[in-house]
């Protein structure tokens, strides 16, 4: 699925991918063709496609949370594309117990990829003219973050774009609303299962509380499988998210 294609709009490809439909993540710069790709866990192929069909150098591989299903082919494409591979350090044991999760699965373990950065809260990834913050919200695995874009007055109006697959009323006064990439956190109409490894119900909400629903309201949320929606809309609809 792509979200934008034009010359001056910042592309955005969400690839499912694997068994479990992972959505992967790839956003680049159409001016400067830098990307990052967020959550390559399978179908590596189908990611170096979309990122040769754009033209795009990676320039990181982010990873939200160490689950199988998110970081099956880290390995191929930092080997392929030279990026460092960040992921944040709760999920560093969950990773290198590869074998364990591939059992739990029914299924062969992946080949690991070395680390190159810990992802912590409140750092910035840049690439061209865009950055995005790193947000650590615990609760569906130690180490899960989320990646909240805001579009700031620093990135070129050019790049500024409507998201028209996402849901409606999302910008105001002619400025990109937020976009917030939230791994498995938070989902259109639920929040991510904490029965895994490392897993805290109360943590995700206080992840979800504390974290999330203190951005703007009308910024779009892509979670990690299934559409998009916003925090405006989980803060009225989610179930998990009413106050008792």
């Amino acid at each position: 699925m792509t979200h934008a294609s034009t010359k001056d709009a910042l592309i955005h490809e969400i690839l499912p991918v694997g068994v479990l439909q992972c959505n992967c993540h790839i956003v680049g710069d159409p001016q400067t063709r830098e990307a990052i790709v967020i959550d390559p866990g399978e179908d590596v192929d189908r990611i170096l496609a979309a990122l040769a069909k754009h033209r795009l150098t990676v320039k990181a591989i982010l990873v939200t949370h160490a689950h199988i299903d998110h970081v099956g082919g880290l390995k191929r494409l930092h080997d392929v594309t030279g990026a460092p591979v960040m992921m944040n350090e709760g999920d560093l044991e969950m990773y290198r117990a590869m074998d364990f999760q591939a059992e739990f699965l029914g299924t062969d373990p992946p080949p690991l990829a070395k680390i190159d950065t810990l992802l912590t809260e409140g750092q910035t990834i840049r690439w061209g003219n865009y950055e995005a913050r790193v947000l650590h919200t615990p609760g569906h695995s130690a180490g899960s973050v989320s990646l909240y874009l805001p579009f700031s007055a620093n990135q070129r109006e050019a790049n500024r774009i409507a998201v028209p697959s996402a849901p409606a009323e999302k910008s105001s006064g002619g400025v990109q609303a937020p976009w917030l990439f939230a791994g498995d956190t938070l989902f259109a109409g639920t929040i991510g299962r904490t029965d895994l490894w490392g897993g805290s119900y109360p943590e995700i909400i206080r992840s979800i509380r504390l974290k999330l629903l203190t951005l703007p309201e009308n910024t779009i949320v892509f979670p990690g499988h299934g559409p998009a929606t916003t925090l405006g809309e989980e803060r009225e609809s989610n179930p998990f998210l009413q106050s008792r």
